[in-house]
């Protein structure tokens, strides 16, 4: 388990490098001083995974050095039960200058374990990270991916309590991604804890238990991790909002905009079954109910399909299809998607933004979460698995 209790940290910053020897010799202060983070609390318990989410400069860097040693902090307290490994920055705890195999052991002591174990475990890092003779050439020699690959080998092979993932995963070929991506699976099973950091809101929602909203250096926000990227999200509008048009009409981000324009209703139905449970392939009818309370001269309609698990199916807008609305104040518009439901069998829910340009986050009048729902149950056609139908064809030649 892991405690968090009223963590800080702050950061001295110095206009120019010979400020520090001024303040030596001067003894006044030369430097600004940088809040990072301020009052962080939370817990994660054994085989749990946390989500940490939150714009650039955020603190979640500094929170998951804190996390790992690699920096002290100012104020507060973090209790660790066992060994706490994982990838932050490529490179940190490597000695460019030395062979792989030479930074296997002083990384592998970094993060306490002895010459003994790492004795035993030479050739399961070596093998996992398959780098082959490289392994044997200096790290300086390397590529992002090869540092990510000779990193992630002796972290996860440090038997961690728990287990720190941030974006330096992505870097690397899609084959040794998945590899990571099982192992970390496995030691989840297996009861190790998880702290996740990435600015992929699916993956967040897919594969964390509870998830925590860092801004500009404090917890904002905490919990499901579905209602943690709904606050993300609109806290990306609300920063984009220069006008501060923007009104939040749920305490859970469901629903927010600057309300030029509303999302009155949202519906879903087979154009056969007439029904919201519908089977896989059917054409669905999405039907959306506006409201202009302004003029607005190119107003785009998007949808999004999510499944229950949260993560997003499938998503477009009027804008990517080429169809700018013209919105008159005071009139009221049937909007109408028409598409074949080629998804897997399951709960889905949709999702209805209104808003300028191609995305919501620039100028948003309306952003409805989870305002409709349907089913799809049983196959039209070809039986398939998986989240989508893909139209495949099949040939065979002798040869």
């Amino acid at each position: 388990m892991i405690q968090v209790t009223a963590l800080s940290k702050k950061f001295r910053l110095y206009r120019k490098a010979s400020d520090r020897l001024r303040e030596i010799l001067f003894r006044r202060a030369f430097h600004t001083e940088y809040q990072a983070l301020a009052n962080i609390n939370f817990t994660v318990q054994d085989g749990e995974t946390l989500g940490i989410i939150g714009q650039n400069g955020a603190g979640k860097s500094t929170l998951l050095k804190l996390l790992t040693g690699v920096l002290l902090p100012d104020a507060g307290q973090i209790a660790i039960n066992g060994r706490i490994t994982g990838l932050l920055e490529l490179g940190t705890g490597f000695n460019m200058e030395m062979s792989g195999l030479d930074n296997i052991y002083t990384n592998g002591m970094l993060l306490g374990m002895s010459r003994t174990e790492m004795d035993a475990k030479r050739e399961s890092i070596t093998g996992f990270s398959e780098l082959g003779h490289f392994v044997h050439e200096p790290i300086k020699t390397y590529s992002s991916g090869m540092v990510m690959r000779l990193a992630f080998s002796i972290a996860i092979h440090a038997e961690p309590k728990c287990f720190v993932v941030d974006e330096a995963l992505s870097v690397g070929d899609a084959h040794f991604q998945q590899k990571c991506m099982t192992r970390i699976r496995e030691f989840r099973q297996q009861g190790g804890s998880i702290i996740f950091v990435s600015h992929d809101m699916n993956a967040i929602k897919v594969l964390c238990d509870k998830a925590i909203l860092l801004d500009h250096g404090v917890l904002i926000e905490e919990g499901d991790p579905e209602y943690v990227v709904n606050a993300y999200n609109y806290l990306v509008a609300r920063l984009n909002d220069q006008e501060n048009r923007l009104h939040l009409i749920d305490s859970d981000q469901h629903d927010y905009g600057t309300l030029a324009a509303r999302i009155e209703e949202v519906s879903v139905v087979g154009e056969d079954s007439q029904s919201s449970v519908v089977s896989a392939g059917e054409t669905t009818v999405i039907r959306i109910m506006i409201h202009a309370q302004q003029d607005i001269d190119e107003a785009t309609v998007g949808i999004l399909i999510r499944n229950r698990y949260g993560q997003d199916i499938f998503g477009t807008n009027s804008y990517h299809l080429k169809q700018p609305l013209a919105l008159h104040a005071g009139q009221r518009y049937a909007l109408r998607y028409t598409l074949p439901m080629n998804v897997g069998s399951g709960k889905y829910s949709i999702t209805v933004a209104l808003h300028s340009g191609p995305t919501h986050v620039a100028d948003c009048y309306h952003w409805r979460d989870h305002v409709a729902a349907f089913e799809v149950a049983g196959t039209r056609g070809d039986v398939f698995t998986g989240l989508c139908k893909l139209y495949p064809s099949f040939t065979m030649t002798l040869v």
